[in-house]
């Protein structure tokens, strides 16, 4: 009798938190994150607020249209360069400009709320212990939950990066990877959502050893440096000069040995284009690049990294992440193996990247596309000769020196015409 009782009681709990949203009622946030240096404001449950259930599983078009609200608008700064750029604020012009791009901004602020609840709810289960390849799976289907996949249209904008200490980016783990967090780790976690394309692209570094927090308030502070720069008009070189001032102003202490901050000076930030994660334009995070300006309307994810190490990434270790060439030629394929691997690129990922988990996935990364017969077996060869003959290019882990530790932050913003609009910005970062 006693357990019915208290079975009837968690029923209860769990209806008060679904029925949340259709009475438009909305919880108080009170779970903190494990990891350290987010913002005092961060709870991993923040989305109860909104009327969301705990964990997340109300996909986001749902909640807001239930709610009929319009999706969060990110943080709004003001262009740099005043004398050139004041006139924006007001002008009836550049107002009406962005009434014409409402529905992309939507997208994009859709594509960012899916981000911050499926970051959140990751805050609450990242910790010492987690095996990574368990980290990844579990914060990928919360995103495709919470997106609602649906094929190209909506889904995962590339695979979720975990990358450990010396290694700076592109690592997920492959199948078969037992990898687990440590304490003295630094992880920097770098996924991405999409909507028709409109792909957003947001980054932390998790800590858990407090030793480490001078190289992560470092990175932040860089990023946040970078993004105020950034503005219609600005040359790229300006925000890669304002990034490293900041960023090499720290220095961090391990192990009774201090060590200079260091810009990783060849990792960039980048413009995102529609299903085209790296649109063209490069953001420098050191003086003396590029003096090709910014431009109205184009969205940038201004990213930094910071090092301990030498400054400088190279390829190393096993390959994990994948891509189809945006301007792919068109090679006539020998071997029919490659010939069904390249069909299922396109038809599930285009030119979004990939990772040879997904390959591996019984849905082959897309259930709205595959069903439950997507798997691909003996892949590796096709791939390989994909990648020889320039259709798809492999982008390895990029390492610093082994030993030295590396963090990252990352937003995307829109460059709108009357000022920028910083959409990945959270309570926690």
């Amino acid at each position: 009798k006693k357990k019915k009782k208290k079975k009837k009681k968690k029923k209860k709990t769990g209806t008060e938190a679904s029925g949340a949203v259709a009475s438009g009622g909305a919880g108080k946030p009170s779970k903190k994150p494990h990891s350290r240096l987010l913002k005092d404001t961060a709870f991993t449950d923040y989305y109860v607020s909104l009327g969301q259930t705990d964990p997340p599983s109300i996909p986001v078009a749902d909640l807001f249209s239930t709610l009929n609200k319009e999706y969060p608008v990110g943080e709004i700064q003001e262009h740099p360069l005043p004398e050139i750029n004041s006139f924006r604020i007001n002008s009836d012009e550049k107002r009406a400009i962005e009434r014409m791009h409402a529905d992309v901004y939507s997208k994009v602020r859709h594509a960012s709320e899916v981000h911050r609840e499926v970051r959140s709810y990751a805050q609450s289960f990242i910790k010492p212990g987690i095996k990574l390849t368990e980290m990844c799976e579990k914060l990928e289907n919360k995103n495709r939950e919470l997106v609602g996949e649906d094929g190209l249209n909506r889904g995962i904008g590339f695979p979720t990066g975990c990358s450990l200490n010396h290694v700076a980016a592109h690592y997920t783990p492959n199948p078969g990877d037992d990898t687990v967090l440590q304490y003295d780790d630094v992880m920097k976690v770098d996924f991405g959502t999409q909507i028709d394309g409109r792909i957003i692209d947001s980054a932390w570094t998790v800590s858990f050893n407090p030793r480490y927090d001078p190289l992560l308030e470092a990175v932040k502070e860089a990023t946040n440096a970078g993004i105020r720069a950034a503005g219609i008009d600005v040359r790229l070189c300006d925000v890669g000069e304002a990034v490293q001032e900041v960023m090499e102003s720290y220095e961090v202490e391990i192990d009774g040995k201090t060590y200079p901050v260091q810009c990783i000076r060849n990792l960039n930030g980048h413009s995102i284009g529609p299903y085209q994660i790296h649109a063209g334009k490069s953001v420098p995070i050191v003086k003396g690049g590029d003096t090709t300006k910014m431009e109205e309307d184009e969205i940038y994810a201004i990213e930094t990294f910071g090092t301990t190490g030498r400054g400088y990434v190279v390829e190393d270790l096993e390959c994990s992440h994948y891509m189809k060439n945006f301007h792919a030629p068109h090679v006539p394929l020998r071997l029919p193996r490659s010939k069904k691997v390249l069909s299922h690129i396109n038809k599930t990922f285009g030119t979004l990247a990939f990772c040879r988990r997904w390959l591996e996935r019984e849905d082959g990364g897309s259930f709205t596309v595959n069903g439950k017969h997507g798997r691909q077996e003996k892949y590796m060869g096709a791939l390989k000769n994909l990648c020889d003959v320039g259709i798809v290019q492999a982008y390895p882990p990029l390492c610093d020196i082994k030993g030295c530790y590396t963090a990252q932050y990352e937003h995307t913003l829109i460059l709108r015409p009357t000022c920028k609009e910083v959409v990945s910005r959270g309570d926690d970062y």
